[in-house]
């Protein structure tokens, strides 16, 4: 991996949001517990639950999974640049800085569809049968083949956009 170069072309650009409503229904469900605890235990003065929980405890449980989950999960980007000295990839918050394959590592390279839960078990950053996956939603991506014969798919919803972007940033830079 190299350092970005800030004056690089950039020939591709996709932001990919987890919105998926049966996703946004997990989350719901995840933080309203939460909320029922703290109204009931703190707000009404009820005890929460047959071993009920510390007040300091539901407040934390509260600001975790109540709050800071949902505002977690919301935040969550895949952010794919193409850009003329390799592919940058960044799934915000979790990478503070772009993950960049230069494309002098790349040995092949195609648009592919896959199956997300079969092959990688699901979506976010994935390992699984046929290497490390970034993907956020739907099943079309960019399949990569690397020098040292690793793989990764970088799921996307413009695939075919995002492949000639590749070709085109290589073919510039030949």
């Amino acid at each position: 991996m190299t350092n970005r170069n800030r004056h690089s072309e950039t020939y591709f650009k996709e932001e990919q949001k987890f919105r998926q409503p049966w996703m946004i229904i997990i989350v719901i469900i995840v933080s309203i517990l939460p909320w029922i605890g703290l109204f009931q235990q703190i707000i009404l003065g009820h005890k929460f639950g047959n071993h009920p929980a510390p007040n300091w405890m539901i407040h934390l449980i509260w600001l975790l999974f109540g709050i800071g989950f949902p505002i977690f999960f919301y935040s969550l980007k895949l952010i794919t640049e193409v850009r003329n000295d390799g592919i940058y990839l960044r799934f915000f918050p979790l990478h503070r800085k772009f993950k960049i394959y230069p494309y002098t590592e790349i040995e092949k390279y195609e648009v592919r569809t896959y199956r997300p839960i079969y092959e990688y078990g699901g979506w976010g950053i994935r390992y699984g049968l046929r290497g490390r996956a970034y993907n956020v939603s739907g099943n079309r991506g960019i399949q990569i083949i690397f020098k040292n014969k690793k793989k990764l798919l970088i799921g996307s919803q413009k695939a075919e956009e995002f492949y000639r972007a590749i070709q085109k940033a290589i073919n510039r830079n030949k």
